[in-house]
């Protein structure tokens, strides 16, 4: 079996057709329509092409993801995939592709920044690109798809150094989730890591600046509203290799301050794309919903701002009262193996 695997779990449309073309182009590619016992998914490219039906999922590719979980939490180990998708309907396409892309990363896949091209039923999506490219939507959306497969099977992106942003908005003294975090830091020796506290309250969201002015604030690495996030969160960005973005979940949402500091990278990233960034996120719920945030992350951050989303990226728990952190069976194992995680992650660069 070659390699590069393009995973089809259903007959693509002329246009999801059209896309896989681009994509692919000359590349030397072995096509699954389904997991026989003997397919082996690990270490590999894989370019899904995924045609949505009237709800919004693909039951083929469903059942796939479910046997590939029923196989094992290290059925994707060290393998890397993109995400080609088409809708006949003008919503879904963000939405699944987050519910697959976590999926698949809890099984050990790799995805690099903005690993997804989405066509919707009138191409919409593309208006905006319209004014950069001169191009019909068709043709912008081509050619998305075939920088996605470049990317793909062929772009390798090293990291420089072993520095670590940790980006949270809680109280020490009472946050389980900080709590985590001094335990997963213990076992980061060897590594530089930084805190950065963005306070309670304190950072204003973005302001939705035109293009012009987002971009003349970018090139200086600044942004008009300035404060924390100018001046401790880009420089420390850019500084590093991996961002760890700690975050407690009471209602299904990222807190708010971590909302507004990744709508500000918006200035940040009109000058520097983060392909060569990592992401990671921290979650501790009170009850339910971790998943709700692992995908918020996901999506602003690994689709929307090109961070790259390394295996199993996020760490959930449930922990309510404070302090009940602790009082989870091998919490420090826990704890360590995450840090591991990282430290390989970050060592094979």
């Amino acid at each position: 079996m070659s390699k590069n695997i393009l995973l089809i779990p259903s007959t693509p449309s002329k246009m999801l057709s059209k896309m896989i073309e681009n994509a692919v182009e000359e590349i030397e590619i072995y096509e699954i329509n389904e997991l026989s016992n003997f397919t082996d998914l690990r270490n590999k490219n894989i370019l899904l092409a995924i045609e949505l039906n009237a709800i919004g999922t693909n039951e083929k590719l469903n059942l796939i993801l479910e046997k590939l979980t029923l196989i094992g939490y290290d059925s994707l180990l060290n393998s890397k995939a993109s995400i080609l998708i088409h809708s006949n309907y003008n919503n879904f396409t963000k939405t699944y592709a987050q519910q697959v892309v976590y999926l698949m990363n809890r099984l050990g896949c790799r995805f690099p920044g903005r690993p997804i091209v989405e066509a919707n039923n009138n191409l919409d999506n593309f208006i905006a690109l319209q004014k950069i490219y001169n191009l019909s939507l068709d043709e912008i959306l081509f050619m998305k798809s075939k920088e996605l497969g470049r990317k793909l099977f062929s772009e390798q992106y090293f990291y420089k150094n072993k520095n670590i942003t940790a980006i949270h908005s809680s109280n020490k003294e009472t946050s389980n989730t900080l709590m985590l975090w001094e335990m997963i830091k213990e076992n980061l020796d060897g590594f530089f890591v930084k805190d950065i506290n963005l306070g309670n309250g304190k950072i204003l969201d973005c302001r939705g600046c035109n293009y012009k002015t987002c971009k003349y604030f970018g090139k200086q690495s600044k942004c008009y509203y300035g404060g924390i996030v100018v001046e401790e969160v880009y420089p420390s960005i850019i500084d590093s290799s991996t961002i760890v973005f700690l975050c407690p979940n009471y209602n299904d949402m990222l807190p708010a301050n971590i909302v507004a500091t990744i709508n500000r990278l918006t200035a940040l990233f009109r000058k520097t794309k983060f392909y060569d960034k990592r992401i990671y996120g921290v979650i501790v719920s009170g009850y339910s919903g971790s998943d709700a945030l692992s995908k918020q992350l996901i999506s602003s951050l690994n689709m929307n701002k090109t961070f790259e989303l390394p295996p199993y990226f996020s760490l959930e728990l449930t922990a309510n009262d404070p302090g009940y952190i602790n009082k989870i069976p091998n919490i420090k194992d826990i704890a360590k193996n995450f840090a591991e995680n990282i430290k390989r992650d970050l060592l094979l660069s």
